[in-house]
This record gives C-alpha cells, sequence and structure tokens, in this order.
C-alpha cells in the first residue's frame, strides 16, 4: 500500500465528520434524556457497584429504564474506569471509542478495496465508517452505547491473515476469548473452530475465557455466583423477549403467542437449519482461506441461533458486506453482481422496518398483517444476509474453479522455444 498522505487523511477526516454528523447528533444531542445512552449507563452502575461492594446483578438504572447489569463479572470490572468520570464524560467517551473501533473495523475488513484505491485508503476508509452509522445495527450501537464494536473489531483482528505484525507473539484465539468472557455470544466462533477441528484456536479461546472468569470468581466470587448461577440463564433481564426489538426468530414466535413446549418445538428447527447452514458457509469460507467472510459468518451464526437478538447485535454487516464484495473489488471491472448484492444488505439496514411495523399496528392501519411483516423485518433481514452471504461463497467456489479450467487449458510452451525465437532473432 502506498504511504498515507496528510491531505488524503485530512480529507477522510472532514468526510466522516460530514456523513455521521447526523447520526452523531442524533443520538447524542437530540435524543430524549430518558433514553440517552442507556447501555453505557449500565456498565458504569456495574463499575460503581464493584467500587462499593453492592450487588453488581441486584442493582438497576435509573428510571424509567431501570435496566439490570447482564454482562458477567469481569465486564462490571472494566467498566471501573466509567465510575470515575460523570455519566456525560463518560457516554462521550464511550461514543469516540465506539467510532475509532469502526474505524479500525473498517481499515481491516476493507482491506482489498483500501490496497486497491492507494493513497485514497483513508478516504475510502473514513467514507466507509461514517455510512455504516446510517444502518440501523450500527448507529443502535451509538444510540444504546453498545459494546458490540469492540467485540466485532477483537473477533476480527483474531482471525485475521496473515495476523498483525503486533499481534504476531498473541496465539490465535485469545482474543476470541477475551470477547466471548465480556459476552457470551462470541462463543460461536469456539463452535466454528471445534466443527473445523481447530483444536489450537478453541483451546486458546476457551482457556482465555475460563482463566479470565476464574480470575473474576476469585475476585468476586458473590457477583460470579449470582452469574453463572442464575442470570445468565434468565432471558427476561435482557428486557422483553417478545418486543419488536428482539429480531431473534425465537421473538417471533413469542410474537405468534407460542410458549413453553410449543415454542421449543417450533425453535428447534430453526435453529437446527440455520445453524448447519451458516457453520457450513464459515466452513467453505475457511478452506477457501476468506477470512473476513469466515468472519461474517460466524458472526451472523450468533444472531441468528441466540434467543435474544438486538438489532445492534448485527454490527457483523460491517465485516459482511465487504465479504460479499469478496476478490471481485480487484478486478478491472467489478462484478456487479456482488456489488448489487452488498447494496442489499446496506439498503436493507438502512430502513428501520421494525419501527415501521410497531407504528403501522399503534395507529391501527390496514391491512394489519403488513405491520405484523414489518415487525418482522430483521428476522427476514438475517436470512436475506445469510442468503447473500452463502451465495457469494459459493460463487468464490466457482470463479476459482473456472480460473483453475483456464489456467489447465492454456497451451504451455515447448521446451526450449523461447531460447530458440531468441537466438533466430538475434542472428
Amino acid at each position: 500500500m502506498s504511504r498515507v498522505s496528510r491531505p488524503h487523511l485530512l480529507l477522510a477526516v472532514v468526510l466522516f465528520v460530514l456523513i455521521a454528523a447526523w447520526p452523531i447528533a442524533k443520538f447524542l444531542l437530540l435524543f430524549p434524556q430518558d433514553q440517552w445512552q442507556v447501555d453505557v449507563q449500565v456498565y458504569r452502575e456495574g463499575g460503581i457497584s464493584v467500587l462499593q461492594g453492592r450487588d453488581i446483578y441486584a442493582q438497576m438504572t435509573q428510571p424509567p429504564q431501570l435496566l439490570p447489569f447482564t454482562y458477567p463479572p469481569i465486564a462490571a470490572f472494566l467498566s471501573v474506569p466509567l465510575a470515575f468520570v460523570p455519566f456525560p464524560v463518560a457516554a462521550w467517551g464511550w461514543t469516540i471509542a465506539q467510532l475509532l473501533a469502526n474505524v479500525a473495523i473498517t481499515w481491516v475488513a476493507w482491506f482489498r478495496l483500501r490496497e486497491r484505491v492507494g493513497v485514497w485508503a483513508p478516504v475510502l476508509v473514513g467514507v466507509v465508517a461514517a455510512g455504516f452509522l446510517w444502518t440501523q445495527p450500527v448507529g443502535d450501537g451509538i444510540r444504546f452505547a453498545q459494546v458490540n464494536a469492540v467485540l466485532v473489531l477483537a473477533c476480527l483482528l483474531d482471525l485475521q491473515r496473515p495476523r498483525a505484525r503486533w499481534l504476531a507473539k498473541v496465539p490465535p484465539g485469545v482474543l476470541v476469548g477475551l470477547a466471548m468472557a465480556i459476552k457470551l455470544t462470541p462463543g460461536v466462533f469456539v463452535i466454528h473452530y471445534l466443527l473445523n477441528r481447530r483444536w489450537r484456536e478453541a483451546g486458546w479461546a476457551i482457556g482465555t475465557a475460563t482463566f479470565v472468569s476464574v480470575a473474576a470468581w476469585l475476585a468476586l466470587p458473590q457477583a460470579s455466583f449470582a452469574f453463572w448461577g442464575g442470570a445468565l440463564s434468565d432471558p427476561t433481564r435482557l428486557g422483553p423477549n417478545d418486543g419488536s426489538a428482539n429480531q431473534a426468530f425465537r421473538a417471533t414466535l413469542l410474537r405468534r403467542g407460542l410458549e413453553g413446549t410449543e415454542l421449543t418445538l417450533a425453535w428447534a428447527p430453526w435453529l437446527l437449519v440455520m445453524g448447519a447452514i451458516v457453520f457450513w458457509v464459515a466452513h467453505r469460507a475457511h478452506r477457501q482461506g476468506d477470512w473476513i467472510a469466515e468472519v461474517g459468518a460466524v458472526g451472523l451464526a450468533g444472531f441468528l441461533i441466540s434467543p435474544v437478538s438486538w438489532v445492534h447485535h448485527l454490527h457483523w454487516i460491517m465485516v459482511i458486506v465487504p465479504a460479499i464484495l469478496g476478490w471481485s473489488v480487484l478486478r478491472a471491472r467489478p462484478d456487479w453482481r456482488r456489488v448489487g448484492a452488498a447494496a442489499v444488505v446496506v439498503a436493507w439496514f438502512v430502513c428501520t422496518m421494525p419501527f415501521w411495523g410497531v407504528l403501522w399496528l399503534r395507529e391501527g392501519r390496514d391491512p394489519r398483517w403488513v405491520g405484523d411483516v414489518l415487525v418482522e423485518g430483521n428476522v427476514v433481514g438475517s436470512v436475506v444476509v445469510l442468503a447473500l452471504l452463502a451465495w457469494a461463497v459459493h460463487r468464490t467456489d466457482r470463479e476459482r474453479s473456472a480460473a483453475e479450467v483456464t489456467a489447465a487449458l492454456r497451451p504451455v510452451p515447448a521446451p526450449g522455444a523461447d531460447s530458440g525465437t531468441r537466438v533466430a532473432s538475434g542472428g
């Protein structure tokens, strides 16, 4: 890659600020105060609980949200610095950290296009990172002050090939293990490792998560017992499971009135089918050496099979979009089918279909089924994303097969033909 020039870097900053201005202003300057940065308030309360010796999992944030701490105890430890500053400072600082993490995700995940554009790479990264703030999953990360950007970045760096120089001495699997210790959903990467018999990465991930969790248990035994012995298995602590913000398929079933055994019997086939498809896609991507598609597929698995999936859990679209574009971005002529598929993903999540559905139903519009379908917009969207990602990975297989056939059919010059020609022309 060409050396980054100061004018291009300055232009990247200006464009990033201009494109990101409205999402940031909407969520940090114009949003109702009772809904302002509610998740960083949860993290901060966890840090305060550690310092004051309070029961971490009994403490709630201020009304009207009344949100409990839902993460493992180590996350409360990591939240202690937030307790030393006023809440507004913590919220703005957390937003800046998220923005930097999103820029880093874009820098890593969009490396193919970044390498092609040369000195314009900072401009590309700035525009793309800011543009994703207009999508619901990434924008909601800013809206609620979520931790997903950090988790996506950690998993992305852990699977990056070749490994970043500054991470050369960190065994693969360690960053996934740290992410899993903070929030359990990155555990899907361990499933992926085990299915592909990648015992070393699985061992480091499990070992790191276990070490961190045991250390937290020794420091906070009561909190650890409360989490692992009860809070972990109580999905109601995460909020109303049947609310429109929960875009897991299980929530769709709850909204249809299913409970108990009926719910389990209806949800189980979804888990089997979606799990089989998404981990197959991840396996094929790994076999191709396409670690971007691999990370995107495994991250998507966490959304598809989790009992509770908020929209911001789909932060993985920042990785999935470049995975769909694939290596075609390095060609002289773009693959417009891949570009179109990537555009569908972005356009789908720029729309806020669940909220449209809620408004449709609240206003009593007809036909009612339109509102019901819109409420499930991102449940459907996650399946659309999986289908497009599977198509892109399959297309890569076809492209490589075609390239191999072309190479095999190319005539091989007879031995000595070139040298004979040179001698004849030179005489």
